[in-house]
Order: structure tokens, then C-alpha cells, then sequence
């Protein structure tokens, strides 16, 4: 047989080989994640859910999923074996950092603006009339007209009132 008709198989097998022993690195570093596993240590399931290890039998595991709830899960759906501040940090939501850089936000909003009465210079504000204006009395001009003016007729310079067409 030629070399060339070869090629082809040979690198197909050595793709399964890297394929396979992957997954069997994986599966190892699984098991090894498994057996660090003691009771009082905290997990996560496949599933997502954080729990306490209570027991540690042969091919399941008892986990405490809340305060004296206990559940038999099978040892292969522990999905990681979570180191103790990590746990704490997560489903406790404490931390061992005391310094925290972000400021605080205040509960309410209130203390987030200015005083309406005073500036941040104690400097008393103007005040915003955000209320209707008055209508122009009959005697006085609107805006854009000059005094003296007499307001124009309402129709359109061509002739034509609202709605006809223009074509005859």
C-alpha cells in the first residue's frame, strides 16, 4: 500500500487518541476534585446548587442543602469541591476584605441631592417655575407680533382653505 492512501486513517486515530485521552484527563482531575471531598466542606452541584457535605458514602454523597435539609446526591453530581471563603462568600455573601474601594450607595435617595433651598455653596437657589404661563390678555401682542400690527386673516395667501386640492 502507498503512504498517501495511509495518511488519512493514521491521522483520524490520532485525533481519537487526543480526543480520548483528554476526556480521560478530565475525568481524573474529577475524581481527584471528589476525593478532597470531608464532611463540613462546601460544594456545587452540576445542578448549580451550593450545599454542606454531611456524609461521604461510597458512590453518593449526603449534602445539607439548608438548615437541617438533608439530600443523597450521587457522588459523580458534586461538580466542585469549593474552598471555604469561597463558599462563605457566595452563599453567605460575607467577605474576608475589609477594604472595599467602591463607596456606599445610601439606602434612599434623598441624600444624594442638594438642598432645594441651598447650592452646595449655601448660596440660596433660584426657583424653577415649571407651572403654566399665562395667556396673553386680548390687548396685548402675542410673541412675534409688533404692537400696532393687526392680526391677519386666517386664510393662506393662494386662496385655498384647509382640505381642497389644488388641481381642478
Amino acid at each position: 500500500m502507498n503512504l498517501v492512501t495511509l495518511l488519512p486513517f493514521i491521522v483520524l486515530i490520532g485525533a481519537m487518541f487526543l480526543m480520548t485521552r483528554s476526556a480521560k484527563k478530565k475525568q481524573q482531575a474529577a475524581a481527584q476534585m471528589r476525593d478532597q471531598m470531608a464532611p463540613g466542606t462546601g460544594v456545587r452541584t452540576i445542578g448549580g446548587m451550593y450545599a454542606t457535605v454531611k456524609e461521604i458514602g461510597e458512590d453518593t454523597v449526603t449534602l445539607e442543602v439548608a438548615p437541617g435539609v438533608h439530600a443523597i446526591y450521587a457522588k459523580n453530581s458534586i461538580g466542585a469541591v469549593l474552598e471555604d471563603a469561597e463558599y462563605n462568600r457566595i452563599v453567605h455573601g460575607t467577605s474576608d476584605d475589609l477594604t472595599i474601594d467602591t463607596p456606599a450607595v445610601p439606602d434612599d435617595a434623598s441624600s444624594l441631592t442638594l438642598d432645594k433651598e441651598a447650592d452646595e455653596t449655601g448660596a440660596e437657589a433660584p426657583k424653577l417655575d415649571l407651572g403654566k404661563k399665562d395667556e396673553p390678555k386680548a390687548d396685548e401682542p402675542e410673541a412675534g407680533e409688533a404692537k400696532g400690527d393687526t392680526p391677519k386673516d386666517d386664510k393662506p395667501e393662494d386662496g385655498k382653505a384647509d382640505g381642497e386640492a389644488g388641481t381642478k
